[in-house]
């Protein structure tokens, strides 16, 4: 159902002061030929209201002859902003970078970062976005998972589907996502609600069964017929199952890359207002399917990069997998059971 731009306005202002914004900042908001008019003119209207000096930063789509599906995060090559000296300096001069065109796994954008500079991603539709408005509440919840982590050396996983992975953990950083960007050089994505780090490298191994109804990101799909992954020395060396397994083989390879099979992020959902359900209510194209990555309990692995954590590991094959009924142990301590998160 369509949102008015008053309530999209007043979740802007929310988001925006949760961000600290001030009167005199500079926010410079980055487009592009995909970005939600409506997502544009309310965040125009919520950063003037609110006293900023707000630029508009239009780029050109890149990497479309290379992609095979539309969505942003399908294939993470070069960025509109790779050589454009000129745009990444306006972006470094801003206080707060609004990224309504999806600007990741980039080294651009850990440069701009380093500046002090915020960046904020929102490209959900409208209702996504208002639906799940940031708290105060949600950063308390997912900082105090991310300590868990942070003082934890191993996180297995398990499921009655088949799942038992084991990641050394310790060499990467425990990475917060509650949406909102409250500090200098603080990336984040609105909306989001969830925690994760990276396995140690090549430490870890096991199984990995994405049962029925478990999904499929980019691909936006709810599997329909099991799909094994066989993980040895941090890769999936094994995708074994039915038309689904045969789908995302042939997806993968379409990389020809090696890398793309490395274990990357694991963590959590902790976002109680994201619903595993939603992912079939919206078309393709119009999601990026937030609610599928952050909805509570859902164990949230990817494959692909960890240079978003300050590793080596770079690749243009990014996948998402969440995950539910699954137990999630940190050092042998539920965090997870059966997909009900164990802090309350």
């Amino acid at each position: 159902m369509a949102i008015s731009d008053y309530e999209m306005i007043a979740a802007w202002k929310q988001v925006l002061t949760l961000s600290k914004l001030q009167p005199g900042q500079t926010v410079t908001i980055l487009t592009s030929a995909s970005t939600h008019p409506q997502t544009l003119s309310t965040a125009l209207i919520a950063t003037q209201s609110m006293g900023a000096v707000v630029n508009r930063l239009d780029l050109l789509p890149v990497n479309g002859e290379k992609a095979l599906s539309r969505d942003p995060l399908a294939y993470l090559g070069t960025t509109p902003l790779t050589g454009n000296h000129a745009a990444i300096a306006a972006l470094k001069a801003s206080d707060l970078v609004l990224d309504l065109m999806t600007l990741l796994f980039s080294p651009e954008q850990h440069d701009i970062l380093k500046t002090g500079t915020k960046i904020l991603l929102a490209v959900e539709p409208p209702e996504v976005l208002a639906r799940l408005v940031p708290t105060e509440a949600d950063r308390t919840r997912v900082r105090a998972a991310a300590k868990r982590i942070e003082a934890s050396r191993e996180m297995s996983v398990k499921s009655k589907s088949g799942t038992d992975l084991v990641c050394s953990l310790g060499e990467f950083p425990a990475i917060s996502e509650y949406g909102f960007v409250d500090e200098p050089g603080r990336w984040d994505h609105w909306p989001s609600g969830f925690v994760l780090t990276f396995p140690n490298e090549g430490k870890s191994r096991g199984q990995i069964v994405i049962d029925r109804g478990d999904i499929l990101l980019p691909q936006k799909k709810y599997v329909s017929d099991p799909i094994t992954l066989t993980v040895e020395n941090g890769y999936a060396t094994r995708i074994e199952g039915g038309v689904d397994a045969a789908l995302l083989r042939d997806y993968m390879a379409s990389f020809d890359d090696p890398e793309g099979y490395a274990i990357s992020h694991i963590g959590w959902g902790l976002q109680p207002r994201a619903r595993w359900s939603t992912l079939g209510l919206y078309d393709r194209e119009a999601t990026i399917g937030m609610d599928a990555r952050a909805f509570e309990g859902n164990f949230l692995f990817s494959l692909g990069p960890n240079n978003e954590a300050g590793g080596s590991r770079t690749t243009t094959c990014h996948i998402d997998i969440p995950l539910r009924h699954c137990d999630v142990m940190l050092d042998g301590e539920p965090v997870v059971l059966n997909g009900k998160v164990m802090d309350r």
